[in-house]
């Protein structure tokens, strides 16, 4: 069996033939075909060269449970999400997201379009896990149908999302990250009358996320003012995230976004139940202003399923992280980097000010410092034990500070974050408590 299978946060992703093989992948298609016992498939992948083979080995996986695969070819992780909920289709991204070329994953999504549950997680787990011999299956030819025209469809929604507004008058840089969205975002902004000026749009396999993209956003920062554009747009390999930069090459990150969009929203009466929803990593800043303005805010562990979840149990529509995941919920399964930079360009236009000044009108955003203490081993009581420090501090750094101290779930480091009103008490108080931290490793007893 495939025991270095293993979901993630996100799926399941690895170094392509080598920790993600054909075989693994054909697996986990047969995996998922008993799961879900569907009639149709939807499959899509991002432009790493490991993703032809992989989608290959992927449609004769689902092919054997005697699913019909229809192939969208090189598609934004939201496209299938979208496809996948409006035709109750199960589907699947192969994709690594902002991660290099030389890695790859296979992302799963319900026939309700979104990412799965723990419980179907599980079960698709439970079948990956069994012998060999009980999953065999005579091996059939894939049935595959060409579906790349039904991306379209996606693009219209997200285009229909505006009512009708467009960004005539804009003029924008985006940056594609050489990945999925290289052959989708342009034709949909101009097709809502922006002026599109298009970098990192020319995918080899290999270039995808290459200092490009929403991790890398310099060039991007620097095309904008050689452009003299409005605004500039970076969205990572898979197109499930954005970031933007105002007309001055200032950056704004998920949680100024989202900052505009709640304010927008909540202006316009159409944020649900007045309530965001974001991870234990939004800056303070952005707490602060939603308080200021009566939004309320939801908070959620790290991870844009969590954020999901949160929406779906309070019946909210807007929430997201600072990576510039952000979901619109009566619009979305999940995060998307075209449809949130349309939102967000929609509230600039409609406000008749510029990007940059509505994102420092919406959050001031505080100063935030991060020290990652290494421990031999991490001690889940350690965080417990370190309360009276963690509280000593806040309650000196008072309303514009914040503490989080939490266990790496990867490796072996506690992480100490702290966010105040200037970045030297920021640091000063971050040190204070990773010598706490480092104090505390030590004194505790090995077992």
């Amino acid at each position: 069996p495939f025991m270095n299978l293993r979901f993630g946060t996100d799926g399941i992703r690895g170094r392509a033939f080598d920790e993600l093989t054909e075989l693994g992948v054909e697996a986990l298609g047969a995996a998922a075909a008993v799961v879900f016992a569907p009639e149709r498939f939807y499959v899509a992948r991002d432009t790493r060269e490991s993703g032809p083979v992989l989608a290959r080995a992927l449609h004769s996986g689902l092919a054997s449970g005697g699913a019909e695969v229809v192939d969208l070819g090189v598609a934004p992780t939201p496209a299938v999400a979208w496809l996948a909920a409006a035709d109750g289709v199960p589907g699947a991204v192969i994709s690594a997201s902002h991660n290099p070329f030389q890695d790859n994953g296979v992302k799963l999504f319900g026939p309700d379009g979104r990412k799965l549950a723990d419980a179907q997680q599980d079960a698709v787990q439970a079948q990956l896990d069994l012998p060999l011999s009980a999953t065999a299956r005579p091996h059939n030819p894939a049935r595959v149908r060409e579906g790349a025209a039904l991306v379209e469809r996606y693009v219209d929604a997200v285009i229909a999302s505006l009512d009708g507004r467009t960004l005539a008058g804009m003029t924008l840089v985006i940056d594609c990250a050489n990945g999925a969205n290289s052959a989708v975002a342009p034709d949909a902004l101009r097709a809502l009358g922006a002026e599109v000026e298009v970098i990192f749009a020319a995918p080899d396999g290999r270039n995808i996320n290459e200092r490009c993209g929403s991790t890398h956003p310099e060039a991007l920062q620097q095309a904008v003012r050689h452009h003299g554009a409005d605004a500039g747009l970076a969205f990572d390999g898979d197109a499930d995230r954005v970031l933007a930069v105002g007309a001055d090459g200032t950056l704004v990150d998920g949680d100024q976004m989202l900052a505009i969009c709640a304010i927008d929203r909540a202006a316009r009466g159409v944020l649900r139940h007045n309530t965001v929803v974001v991870t234990v990593m939004t800056n303070l800043g952005f707490r602060l202003a939603m308080r200021e303005r009566g939004i309320s805010v939801v908070q959620t562990a790290v991870g844009d399923r969590y954020v999901l979840e949160a929406l779906e149990a309070g019946g909210y529509t807007l929430g997201g992280e600072q990576s510039g995941h952000v979901i619109f919920r009566d619009l979305a399964t999940t995060g998307d980097g075209l449809l949130t930079g349309v939102q967000l360009l929609d509230a600039v236009a409609r406000s008749g000010r510029s990007l940059a000044a509505l994102a420092a009108e919406a959050m001031h955003r505080l100063p935030q410092v991060l020290r990652n203490v290494r421990v031999e081993r991490v001690d889940p009581s350690l965080v417990d034990r370190l309360r009276p420090d963690t509280e000593r501090v806040e309650a000196r750094l008072g309303v514009t500070g914040r503490v989080l101290v939490r266990a790496s779930g990867t490796e072996p480091l506690i992480r100490v974050m702290v966010e105040a009103e200037s970045a030297v008490v920021a640091s000063a108080a971050a040190d204070e408590l990773a010598a706490a931290v480092g104090r505390l490793a030590r004194s505790t007893p090995m077992s």
